[in-house]
């Protein structure tokens, strides 16, 4: 026959590549097949036939791979449920000749045997098992717990014995040391110990943890004196090089067990003289528990002192101007060492001045000098020194820059507790010369006031007010001051000027004052002059309801007219107000009122002013200039408004008219329901 001729040898326009052809394939076999029908098996020869059918799947899927060794283990398993143990073996047998390093393999064979009560097959295969692949524990583990249940005790011993040949790791001693103990042979649990410490530990086991489980061992059962001769034997395997201080802390407690303090001290020391101090920390800690317990004050204090205060020296030796450690360190110091020792501390600590005057880098600082101080004052019951300290620390700082009142007011404080009033004000005055501070004010006149000297204090609220006339606390203190020395004037006088002054950091604060002070001594007509004094600077809404709820609570027969005059002359004033919700505010406490004390008449006025809410829109532009889209937002419309702009009644008619229109055109559309609205 003739070949075929292409005649189109182009590509074709969509190529498949070799990966979609697998991926397909691959996608294809995760689709989920029908499973297969449940057949019922009624004969013999069903049954054969089907086992026939299942042995040739098993035999054909082993025939595929034969490296799979889950096939194997399936096929063998359903073997077994056939109660067919001869073939299961033969299965498992090829299976170990295909691969008899497969740890499952062995498992599931010896568990098949021993499942169905095989057990001379059983220890067959774990002796092929444990003499094919003797350093897996799994087969010695299952091989000495069949031979425990069994009760073959002999036979357990013997399959240790073996395994301990091949010098396991120390978990496989321990549970043949478990093993014996269970049975109560201590003596041989003692040789098994002795082997694993002499024959094999040297060579695999080099751990401290083997020998302190050796230890206890002959303590928990009363051996003390071979637990000693354990622990020496230790320390000398070990010696000087490779200390730990695991074994030192473990032969101590041992010893302190047995009562004999004087070994514990004597193996504590001995350790803590020969392991570097960063690796015996945990040695330290139980030394100083066991001196707590068993030693005497002066012994444990000194052991911790001088530890804590050898890593105090090296942290301050890497950076004096760590002023954290310093502090750390002279606690410590303060704690246990004598004068002489503290202040010589402090003088090294106080040596190392901040290098920058700025006073972000003194605030640390200064603390030094402040507990130096309160040390001498407190703890060294030395004045004198104590008072050195002070002016020593006031001459250092650089007040030209920075001060701390801090310093002042503590130095000035020591003073009056030594009965030495002229130098506390000396120092206080000092400090207000050199460098004024509101802190400084405000502590001068605090002691003055302590004192009663309120010439004195009039004077210095006078200094300070010179310092700084925007602090409105001040003059507020000053004029309550006044207030309760009984010269009322003088206090009216203060408030006149404070509220002259051209800038205040609280205004309101100290207008609410005055305001107040004039209430309290009952000077109605003067608050009223105040208020609109007040008024005549700001128009804010706060103010105006306060001067109505002043009126009302006046208590004379015309406070309703008079709150009522405020509220009116309050809305005239407000309509130019841009912040429309101030003026709303405005109405609400008017309403408020009205409700409380009004007439309908009043109220049904009040009402037609309240405004109406609506929503509009307006656009926003971004920091560039673009435009940013519409914002939605609620403005209010008043009557009083409305009725000045034409434009806004011609809307409002607008509004009306369209509304109209839609009710008419609505009625069109649905004649039957004007009919019935008719007829009824």
């Amino acid at each position: 026959p003739l070949a075929l001729q292409v005649k189109n040898k182009a590509p074709a326009e969509v190529q498949i590549t070799a990966e979609q052809l697998l991926r397909e394939a691959k996608e294809r076999e995760l689709e989920l097949l029908p499973p297969p029908p449940q057949q019922k098996i009624t004969d013999v020869e069903e049954l054969n036939d089907y086992k026939l059918r299942k042995r040739k799947t098993f035999e054909d899927n082993i025939r595929k791979n034969r490296t799979v060794i889950s096939n194997w283990i399936k096929y063998a398993q359903w073997e077994e449920s056939l109660k067919e143990i001869q073939r299961a073996r033969s299965i498992y047998e090829r299976a170990l000749d295909v691969d008899y390093r497969n740890v499952t393999l062995w498992l599931k064979y010896a568990e098949m045997e021993m499942k169905n009560r095989q057990v001379n097959h059983a220890r067959n295969i774990w002796d092929r098992a444990i003499t094919t692949l003797p350093r897996v524990n799994q087969f010695w583990y299952k091989y000495t717990y069949m031979e425990e249940m069994l009760g073959n005790v002999a036979g357990s011993r013997q399959v240790f014995e073996r395994w301990m040949e091949w010098q396991p790791e120390e978990q496989a001693w321990h549970s043949y040391i478990n093993f014996e103990l269970r049975y109560k042979e201590v003596d041989r649990a003692r040789t098994i110990y002795e082997r694993y410490i002499l024959s094999l530990l040297v060579i695999v086991h080099p751990d401290v943890k083997n020998w302190i489980k050796y230890a206890r061992f002959e303590e928990k059962h009363s051996y003390f004196a071979h637990a000693r001769k354990v622990y020496e034997r230790a320390v000398e395997f070990f010696g000087e090089e490779h200390m730990d201080e695991h074994l030192y802390v473990a032969f101590a407690k041992f010893e302190e067990n047995q009562k004999e303090f004087e070994r514990v001290r004597v193996i504590y020391k001995y350790a803590l003289d020969r392991i570097p101090k960063h690796e015996a920390q945990n040695l330290f800690k139980n030394y100083t528990i066991f001196e707590k317990k068993f030693g005497d004050r002066r012994g444990i204090e000194d052991i911790i002192v001088s530890k804590r205060r050898f890593q105090y020296e090296e942290e301050v030796k890497a950076n004096p101007h760590n002023y954290d450690a310093w502090f750390d360190y002279l606690r410590l110091v303060e704690s246990d060492a004598d004068a002489e020792t503290v202040r010589e501390v402090y003088e090294r600590a106080i040596a190392n001045v901040p290098p920058i005057q700025e006073k972000r880098h003194w605030k640390r600082y200064i603390y030094l000098w402040i507990n130096y101080a309160l040390y001498e004052e407190l703890e060294a019951k030395a004045s004198k020194r104590t008072r050195q300290v002070y002016q020593a620390c006031v001459e250092l700082i650089p007040h030209k820059k920075f001060t701390f009142a801090k310093i002042w007011l503590l130095y000035a404080q020591f003073e009056i507790r030594q009965k030495n009033l002229p130098l506390a004000r000396r120092a206080l005055g000092t400090s207000i010369g050199k460098c004024p501070k509101n802190k400084l004010f405000k502590g001068y006149i605090e002691l003055e006031l302590q004192l009663r000297e309120f010439d004195r204090c009039r004077k210095l609220y006078e200094k300070f007010l010179e310092f700084a006339p925007e602090n409105c606390t001040s003059w507020i203190k000053f004029a309550e001051l006044e207030t309760i020395l009984g010269d009322i004037d003088r206090a009216r006088a203060i408030y006149e000027l404070a509220i002259g002054q051209p800038r205040l950091d609280m205004p309101e604060v100290l207008w609410k004052s005055y305001i107040d002070f004039e209430i309290e001594q009952e000077e109605y007509e003067k608050t009223r002059n105040l208020y609109r004094r007040l008024l005549q600077r700001t128009q804010h809404v706060k103010v105006w309801i306060s001067f109505a709820q002043f009126e009302l609570s006046a208590g004379r027969e015309e406070s309703l007219s008079r709150c009522r005059q405020i509220y009116e002359e309050a809305n005239k004033a407000m309509r130019n107000c841009e912040e429309k919700e101030e003026r709303v505010m405005l109405l609400e406490s008017w309403r408020n009122f009205e409700e409380e004390f009004g007439t309908d008449t009043t109220k049904e006025r009040i009402d037609k002013l309240m405004p109406e809410k609506i929503k509009k829109r307006r656009k926003l532009q971004a920091e560039d200039g673009s435009d940013a889209g519409w914002e939605e937002y609620y403005d209010y419309i008043f009557p009083e408004d409305t009725a000045n702009q034409p434009n806004l009644k011609l809307l409002a008619m607008a509004k009306l008219w369209k509304k109209q229109q839609q009710e008419s055109e609505a009625a069109e559309m649905d004649p039957d329901k004007d009919i019935d609205e008719s007829q009824s």
